[in-house]
């Protein structure tokens, strides 16, 4: 399906006190909505995807697969302040038609989901009957089941949390200060800071595997090596094919939004008695070797979640298990979807 654009000429409030003036959303759609509107599926993507979820879910999105575009009608929209058609850093700022850059205001995870509402609306979809998100994508699902429960009839959360950690919010400072250390990262072009953003992917990439997954696949045959490792060339591949595709300004944004995470600001401060508030039924998938997102977090949410369920899928793939798991996450999902 080809990517489609919503318009939103209304000023946008943003969390932090600015305004965007007016808002593109960038969006997929697959399938069709059936004249009950029962049939909506809404995915929201994490960190670098982007709304194709067809594309990057390959395995449990798509024809003849789980989520098929044949009974559902898939929605996926391009988070605001990345660079996949939403806008970000690389959009004109309205009142200038200057290019934000780095001017770009803070965002965070709420004012995301205030975007996918605005969509939603557009749309005409009055009732989701299944919110999923894995990562980043699932502290939106979060966030937005608090914002309009109503609206939402079930849950679906892989390797995610309802709050960013500690150990989260250090990843991305660590990942910040690599992009900031390009003497490039504020100079106005699209391609400020790539060799920060190479190094911030490659921190990443850490974080997204785990040292199973290094040994298995990265150790070298060759024990008479002293350079060029496998494990470093697979690094630098990595940074790399991101470097292609993304942008230091975005990356920065981002991460900063992700540590923003957190389920009780603003409602009173109390973590457990917002996530005993969220009522729907809730599937919830942790990844047994996922060190960014461990199972404690999952473990955490079905604790204080009164309609949660938790399953736990066995991979040594770490974090990027959510992308790549595909058939165990169908086996988990498939019953619960059916569930009455």
């Amino acid at each position: 399906m080809a990517i489609q654009h919503y318009t939103c000429e209304a000023p946008f409030l943003l969390e932090c006190g600015e305004t965007l003036h007016g808002l593109e959303i960038a969006y997929h759609t697959y399938g069709k909505m059936n004249e009950s509107g029962s049939n909506v599926i809404w995915i929201c993507h994490a960190l670098t995807a982007n709304s194709d979820v067809a594309d990057w879910w390959k395995g449990l999105v798509g024809e003849g697969c789980l989520i098929n575009p044949e009974e559902y009608y898939i929605v996926c929209a391009n988070i605001i302040g990345s660079c996949y058609g939403s806008t970000g850093p690389l959009s004109k700022n309205p009142v200038n038609q200057q290019t934000y850059y780095a001017q770009f205001p803070l965002i965070t995870i709420r004012d995301m989901v205030a975007a996918h509402i605005l969509l939603r609306q557009h749309l005409g979809i009055h009732s989701i009957e299944l919110m999923m998100g894995g990562s980043m994508g699932g502290y939106q699902v979060l966030e937005w089941a608090v914002m309009e429960p109503s609206v939402i009839k079930k849950l679906f959360l892989i390797a995610t949390s309802p709050s960013e950690s500690a150990w989260g919010v250090a990843v991305h400072t660590a990942q910040r200060l690599a992009i900031e250390a390009d003497a490039t990262w504020r100079h106005y072009t699209s391609d400020a800071g790539a060799a920060g953003l190479k190094a911030a992917r490659a921190i990443g990439m850490l974080t997204y595997r785990n040292y199973a997954t290094f040994q298995e696949k990265q150790t070298d045959p060759d024990p008479e090596k002293i350079d060029d490792f496998k494990a470093s060339s697979y690094i630098n591949y990595q940074g790399k094919k991101l470097v292609n595709r993304f942008n230091a300004f975005s990356y920065w944004l981002l991460t900063k939004a992700m540590d923003s995470h957190h389920l009780a600001r603003g409602r009173g401060g109390n973590l457990l008695a917002v996530l005993q508030s969220i009522q729907h039924p809730t599937l919830i998938i942790g990844i047994s070797s996922d060190i960014l997102c461990p199972v404690d977090e999952q473990q955490f949410m079905a604790t204080y979640m009164p309609n949660a369920s938790l399953e736990i899928i066995h991979s040594t793939y770490g974090h990027d298990g959510f992308i790549i798991e595909t058939q165990q996450i169908s086996n988990l999902l498939k019953p619960f979807m059916h569930q009455v």
